[in-house]
């Protein structure tokens, strides 16, 4: 090497989370340009890059240097008392040599977070020794411990600490750093380190504890500083780091720096050559599955898949013919042939094991997801519910022979249940194998510039409206934002703040902006976690690998996706409902699949609870499409997404027989016509593929996985191929090449129909219970969704307009949480504010031994008070639990207390045997309940319809047996625009008028000293989050704090997460005029196919609602709107009755009165 050349060995990565800006790849990048021949990555206390940094440079030719820099703790890793940050560590680099001291690097990053972390994840010098073989350890910056000791003026502890140090690693591993970064104290240090290097013979070593890539990206650098600290540039006392010199410097730079020290730029190249580290990737390392010592994993494998299909087959045959059973025998055996062959039968195997250990424990596990419901093989496991002939699902789809690559099996559970999955796991391979995965938060396009504008100290108005210019488009980008959005490149030219906003937001894009736990991923290993991978612990003390998902794949390891699907809970709580209160149990799995009164309330639209099917885009496609048959949901759950949304108009108009269906050749009949001559899914690509072009299945799964990536260069290479075979099919080259246009036009949106179908079925199974057990399903629901009090607003409500009751908790009839009572829906106990689990069990306990409570009395008499307080029981009382005893709420409020001490004084006397003969027979059932003690005072007039609602609000969250609104429904629904749901729907900016009852206010100041108030505002459907700016809050606060329904008018400010109503005006609702409207307006997007169709539809409620008010059209397309008057014939009515059933027919909100 020549003696030029330098290496960059403390560099600081994206990965040293809101400290490092370095994008791996530019920094491979930028070694590449310099002509360095290696390059370290030495994040803060962690290894989380590991993988992602070797292989990209690797892939460049540079050779990767692993390392890391760890924070030492002062004494022992397990003290974790007193100090500050800035005391309680030092830093250490450390370097791994080979895969011995990468081995050690792994245990000792993973033992700073499981035993040391102390606001670091901190080693000490016993464990450093114990695990320093095959590292090379450097001493840091000026946080390091040697040269904070210098600075200290403590040579001689200096000195001590540079000789441990060089003990610990031994000879010619250990250096003293080096830096010129233009801090006073750093020069003070050097000189002192430079002291040591001659007085203990210590090499020294020149580094550049590069924290960016360019010295132009300080300013950058410094902004993520204050991300992280929260604070802003403006901020004396913030974290900084005072000059612009941490960047990755040129080899000419940091030889030119250290011209009075050669010999450190050249150990930089000793090191890089000491260092070669080797990574085997390709190999697989599975958990092991116990089996018999006289039997292979494969062996066991196939027994037990052979066994799992010989019980399903009595099905099939009874639902195909006989004539199936050897096309499903051969299939088996020619994917268990591929498994065999691939090596991984051992994966089925615990897949299934940890399945079948779920179901033995009545945990709801899905009927599948992804393309594992392509394998007959994971069908015959019970792994999945879903047949892969019936359906024409291929096993290459999910694995390919052809490609080898770990399965990848994702199982949903019933969430109730996934920690016992994770716990059974855990103990059977071992708790030191098993693991939860990492994952990292990234600075995405619209966050990172809220982030850089706190930093900036921009105003949050500002900063927010610059941040919705941003289109809404998952995974976008500011460059892709800055052209697809005009305003934003107009805003930035004009405004030299913005446009430094902007700039700071593009540099910082997309970095790791913290770690947290992936909501799925387990990792299962074969020998101690430890030996393959570091470890990471959580701020909430959760074990997790420090590698994310696919890097753990890269590295070999086993990785399962247990995720919590609570559609399964549903389903479960709705079964034990049904079978609990009706004479026929029901039986999921031989649902009919073609049952009329299941597709007859898809076809209405009346989806709210089944599963993907609740949004209003989804209600208003079912309408449309009137689905008839399994085949058309999963079709449908393909169709919703962003690409192939705009194919559903012509879908509909096929299915429905107004466009006719016609294939290139009569070979694509059979592929295409469950989805009516269009290409929807994978599936179908990789059909055509092989009927059409003559490939075979694990050739067209490669093919399909090209088209979807768009990888026009392989697209080339495999055009000749398909129009050769189609040929040898017989099949014109034109029809041929028109055929693989039409592949590659759809095969971009082409969806996984495993997976649409696996989920079609747990959605046909919800809309079925909803269709036949209406009261079961939504108290499955209600259940569900306990702790959510929007999504029970919006139930209750959704429950009221199906004609179920709603019952308020009653101490004879209501259990824990939501049951079910004949026709209607009993609230649980849990419900009630004030009452706690053990309160609870002692009401069900008592009403278990002694029966049904005849009064307050004989509830004191026999549930245990220890645990039911008057705090307890007054919430009983004012939420209408006792209403069954026939008593008053008023009243037995003005009793209760005396009734208590009666009790009381009852069990005292028993306890110290004082009880009359009486009292023993009454116990003993020998007496007949006093039935004078009901009422003490019966002469209480009950509350007011207003107090009893309030005390139901106050006391339950909810209103169950009345709603204040319900007297003005009909008003409300001439008046407003929208409510807490559909506004969810509307666009940021878009003018609203909502009317509810304020739920809560939180009032706060401004800048300027002013009062401001957030109000939620609840409907009969949920609850709307309204800002109420000072001038305005001033004006209504009086309205505001009344207990009347109030009307808002706002315009939407629609953020990522919510949407809020920015107020304009607000009045009570009583008082808003009834129809201030003097004419009708429809809007139609012309853009939109089906427009027509609302044309139709016009006319008709034209006929049936005829008055005295003009009606204009209003036709968007992508540069205009065009307003037309419907004519003096075309008048309309404006009444409650128009609104309802325009928004049925065209949707909600093409029709407004103005």
């Amino acid at each position: 090497m020549s003696i030029d050349q330098f290496v960059h060995l403390h560099v600081h990565t994206q990965y040293s989370l809101l400290d490092g800006t370095i994008r791996i790849r530019d920094l491979i990048a930028k070694a590449k340009e310099f002509g360095m021949p290696a390059v370290a990555m030495t994040d803060h206390g962690n290894m989380f890059g590991t993988i992602d940094f070797y292989q990209t440079a690797m892939k460049e030719g540079i050779k990767p240097i692993i390392g890391c820099e760890l924070y030492v703790a002062p004494s022992t890793r397990f003290d974790k008392t007193g100090g500050g940050i800035s005391d309680i560590s030092r830093h250490l680099l450390v370097l791994a040599k080979d895969e011995q001291g990468y081995a050690n690097l792994m245990k000792l990053s993973s033992l700073g977070y499981l035993e040391g972390f102390y606001y670091r994840p901190r080693i000490d010098k016993d464990i450093l020794q114990k695990y320093h073989e095959g590292l090379i350890g450097l001493s840091a910056c000026l946080h390091g411990e040697i040269a904070d000791l210098i600075l200290k003026n403590q040579m001689n502890n200096a000195m001590q600490s540079a000789e441990i140090y060089r003990n610990i690693f031994g000879d010619g591993n250990f250096y003293l750093e080096i830096m010129e970064n233009g801090l006073p104290e750093q020069k003070k240090a050097n000189e002192g380190l430079l002291e040591i290097s001659r007085q203990l013979s210590i090499p020294l070593v020149a580094t550049n504890d590069c924290h960016y890539l360019n010295r132009e990206d300080a300013e950058s650098h410094e902004v993520l500083l204050c991300i992280q600290t929260g604070k802003t540039l403006d901020d004396k006392d913030r974290m900084r780091f005072s000059t612009d010199a941490f960047y990755f410097r040129s080899p000419g730079e940091m030889k030119q720096l250290f011209n009075y020290c050669p010999e450190a730029i050249d150990n930089t190249i000793d090191i890089a050559n000491e260092c070669n580290l080797s990574f085997q990737f390709g190999q697989f390392y599975l958990p092991k599955f116990e089996i018999r010592s006289d039997e292979t994993l494969e062996d066991r494998l196939e027994s037990v898949a052979i066994q799992g299909l010989a019980e399903r087959m009595p099905l099939i045959i009874k639902e195909q013919g006989k004539d199936v059973q050897e096309i499903y025998e051969k299939r088996l055996a020619e994917e268990l042939k591929i498994i065999k062959s691939m090596g991984f039968a051992g994966y089925f195997l615990i897949v299934s094991d940890f399945v079948a250990y779920a179901k033995k424990k009545n945990i709801p596990v899905g009927p599948g997801r992804g393309s594992a419901a392509g394998s007959l093989v994971a069908f015959a496991l019970t792994i999945t519910d879903i047949d892969p002939i019936r359906y024409d699902l291929f096993f290459e789809r999910f694995l390919n022979p052809d490609r080898i690559s770990m399965p990848d099996i994702d199982i949903d559970f019933c969430p109730e249940g996934r920690n016992e999955i994770i716990r059974y796991v855990t103990e059977k391979y071992g708790e030191d194998k098993v693991s939860q995965i990492i994952t990292f938060g990234k600075m995405q396009a619209r966050a990172v510039i809220r982030d850089v504008g706190r930093a900036l100290n921009i105003p949050y108005g500002e900063v927010d409206a610059i941040a919705k210019l941003v289109p809404n488009i998952l995974n976008i980008s500011l460059a892709d934002a800055m052209n697809m959005e005009p305003r934003l490149q107009e805003v930035s030219k004009r405004d030299e703040k913005i446009r430094r906003l902007l700039t700071l937001s593009r540099s910082l894009e997309g970095l790791n902006r913290h770690a947290s736990v992936h909501a799925a991923g387990v990792v299962i290993s074969d020998v101690p976690l430890v030996e393959r991978v570091p470890l990471y612990k959580s701020p909430k003390d959760d074990v997790t690998t420090q590698f994310s998902m696919n890097d753990l794949s890269t590295a070999g390891l086993t990785k399962f996706d247990f995720l919590g699907l609570k559609t399964l809970t549903v389903i479960k709580n709705a079964l034990e409902f049904i079978n609990n209160g009706r004479d026929v149990p029901l039986d999921l799995k031989s649902l009919p699949l073609n049952d009329e009164g299941t597709y007859k309330l898809l076809s209405k639209g009346e989806t709210d609870g089944v599963f993907q099917l609740e949004s209003e885009g989804m209600k208003d496609i079912l309408v449309r499409m009137k689905p008839d048959c399994i085949e058309d949901l999963i079709a449908l759950i393909a169709l919703y997404r962003p690409g192939p949304m705009k194919m559903v108009p012509e879908f509909i108009d096929r299915k429905q027989g107004k466009t006719p269906i016609v294939y290139e050749v009569q070979q694509l009949a059979k592929i295409l016509k469950e989805t009516y001559g269009v290409i929807l899914y994978q599936e179908q690509v990789m059909q055509i593929a092989s009927v059409i072009g003559q490939y075979s299945m694990s050739e067209a799964d490669t093919l399909r996985k090209v088209m979807s990536k768009k990888d026009t260069a392989k697209m080339e290479k495999e055009r000749p191929k398909f129009l050769e075979g189609a040929k040898k099919n017989g099949i014109p080259e034109q029809k041929a090449a028109k055929i693989w246009e039409q592949m590659e036009t759809f095969a971009e949106y082409g969806f996984n129909k495993s997976h649409s179908t696996a989920y079609a079925m747990i959605t046909y199974q919800t809309a079925y219970l909803k269709a036949h057990y209406p009261v079961e399903f939504m108290a499955a629901l209600l259940t569900s969704e306990k702790d959510n009090r929007d999504k029970i607003i919006k139930y209750i409500h959704v429950c009221k307009e199906m004609g179920i009751p709603i019952l308020p908790p009653d101490i004879n009839e209501s259990l824990r949480d939501f049951s079910v009572a004949g026709d209607t829906i009993r609230f649980g106990l849990a419900a009630i504010k004030n009452v706690g689990v053990g309160a609870i069990e002692a009401m069900i306990s008592a009403r278990q031994e002694g029966g049904p409570f005849f009064s307050l009395e004989d509830f004191c008499n026999r549930a245990d008070l220890r645990k039911i307080n008057k705090r307890v029981l007054e919430s009983l009382i004012k939420c209408g639990a006792f209403d069954s005893t026939g008593q008053t709420r008023r009243q037995l409020l003005s009793d209760f207390e005396t009734i208590i001490e009666r009790s009381q004084k009852r069990l005292r006397d028993k306890a110290s045997r004082q009880t009359s003969f009486f009292d023993d027979l009454e116990d003993q059932g020998g007496v007949e309940q006093d039935t004078s003690r009901k009422s003490a005072r019966s002469d209480i007039a009950e509350w007011d319809p207003k107090e009893l609602l309030a005390y139901e609000k106050e006391f339950l969250g909810f209103y169950i047996t009345g709603h204040p609104l319900e007297g003005f429904a009909s008003k409300i629904s001439m008046v407003t625009s929208g409510d807490s749901l559909s506004i969810l729907e509307k666009a940021d900016k878009e003018s609203v008028a909502i009317a509810g009852i304020v739920a809560g206010i939180r009032e706060v100041f401004t800048k300027k000293k002013e009062i401001m108030a957030y109000v939620s505002l609840e409907d009969l459907k949920g609850a709307t989050d309204v800002i109420f700016f000072p001038e305005i809050y001033k004006k209504v606060r009086d309205i505001l704090h009344g207990e009347a329904p109030v009307f808002v008018k706002g315009v939407l400010d629609v953020a990522e997460e919510n949407v809020k109503v920015l107020a304009e005006e607000a009045s009570l609702l009583s008082e808003t005029e009834y129809n201030p409207f003097s004419s009708v307006h429809f809007s139609i997007d012309a853009r939109k196919k089906g427009s027509e169709n609302l044309i139709d539809a016009l006319h008709r409620l034209g006929e049936t609602y005829k008055g005295k008010y003009d009606a204009y059209l209003h036709i968007l397309n992508s540069s205009c709107e065009t307003l037309v008057y419907l004519g003096d014939q075309a008048k309309f009515t404006i009444s409650p009755e128009l609104k309802r059933e325009a928004d049925r027919i065209l949707g909600e909100g093409v029709m407004t009165f103005m």
